[in-house]
């Protein structure tokens, strides 16, 4: 049985539903369905298995928070290093996604789509029924698949804290 929550977020202005249950640290991060810019099916923790990765929910890349956001974390990515994957995941169609990354210059992170299945969107607490796009939201996820950081923005228009973050992932590298 799917979760339905009203109320806890407002897109232009209206209360909307959010489906599926928040995720929590402690919990094991459950693996879900993406398809990359060139339409392949990826399944995104076990195709990144053995990182600390950064999972970066997004509304629409279109967007100038999602815009900044995108390319903070590719900023950050560059100097991370290669043991922590960055996933950015909107609803925007891969062709569009890599117009946009290809416009952008977007080539640290992995920017993933969700729109045909909402498997992420449905497992992370983060898909809004009416409008089918992901709240934002950001979690950490440790080598071993186990969410040490989770935050949901409380408005569309909110960008995470970016410092809190990284401090997550870069403690999740040292905890091996």
């Amino acid at each position: 049985m799917t979760v339905e929550r009203f109320g806890l977020l407002k897109f232009g202005g209206n209360d909307v539903t959010i489906i599926g249950a928040d995720v929590e640290p402690g919990q094991t991060a459950p693996d879900f369905v993406v398809q990359t810019q060139d339409w392949r099916e990826m399944q995104a923790l076990a195709e990144t298995k053995g990182k600390v990765r950064i999972l970066a929910a997004v509304p629409s890349l279109d967007t100038p928070v999602c815009d900044r956001e995108t390319r903070r974390f590719n900023q950050e990515a560059a100097e991370l290093g290669e043991d922590i994957a960055i996933l950015v995941i909107s609803m925007d169609l891969p062709f569009a996604q890599k117009r946009w990354c290809g416009a952008a210059g977007i080539d640290q992170v992995l920017v993933l789509s969700d729109h045909l299945y909402a498997d992420f969107g449905r497992k992370y607490g983060c898909l809004i029924k009416e409008v089918r796009v992901l709240r934002r939201a950001v979690f950490v996820v440790d080598r071993q698949d186990k969410i040490v950081y989770a935050d949901y923005m409380p408005a569309l228009g909110d960008e995470p804290d970016y410092e809190a973050v990284l401090a997550a992932a870069e403690a999740a590298l040292q905890n091996h």
